[in-house]
């Protein structure tokens, strides 16, 4: 499959003294853009590496859905409070030795930081899913969800591609995800 690109596919720190023992748990942040599929991609792979699955979008104060609902995109006042629960979540999950598997869009550096800030580093990893602007517009408007198609572009217009210091890959999502799911499950090594 092309599209995939890899930025820091260096495997999960090892312990202290350790060589063989590899640090656990594991955490997968599915983002991009809507549209890209993040809550299917994301169940699949809770469910193959028996991980607790954590959907970022349920997680929404009322009052960010209504906004979102209403054609009106999220600030970043609106999301800071949205992205501290997220993150609170994932350093629950890794003081309790549970892996998980997170969907948010996580557009932005900054947000990425809050997600990663409360688990030890190198354990969370970036599972970028995108595609072309139509491919999306077209899911988009052919199903039921709060946020509407005309918010798109705004989401496009704020996503800042993973940093070469960001440990994470970008998965072509025009694909079937059967093919999807192989090719992260590939890149994560098994």
């Amino acid at each position: 499959m092309s599209g995939r690109h890899v930025q820091q596919t260096s495997r999960a720190p090892r312990v202290p003294g350790r060589h063989d023992t590899v640090v656990r748990p594991r955490h997968l942040v599915v983002m991009g853009v809507s549209g890209t599929g993040k809550t299917t991609v994301a169940s699949r792979l809770a469910e193959r590496y028996g991980s607790q699955f954590i959907e970022g979008d349920s997680l929404h104060p009322p009052a960010n859905i209504a906004k979102m609902s209403a054609g009106i995109p999220l600030d970043d006042d609106d999301r800071w409070p949205w992205l501290e629960v997220l993150a609170s979540l994932l350093a629950f999950h890794h003081d309790e030795d549970l892996s998980s598997v997170l969907t948010c869009s996580a557009l932005k550096r900054g947000y990425r930081d809050v997600l990663r800030a409360g688990v030890p580093d190198g354990s969370v990893f970036f599972v970028h899913l995108a595609a072309p602007f139509e491919v999306l517009r077209s899911r988009m408007e052919s199903r039921e969800h709060f946020m509407p198609a005309s918010l798109l572009q705004s989401q496009f217009d704020t996503l800042e591609p993973l940093a070469a210091d960001e440990r994470g890959a970008v998965f072509d999502v025009s694909h079937p995800v059967e093919a999807v799911i192989a090719e992260i499950a590939d890149t994560l090594g098994g």
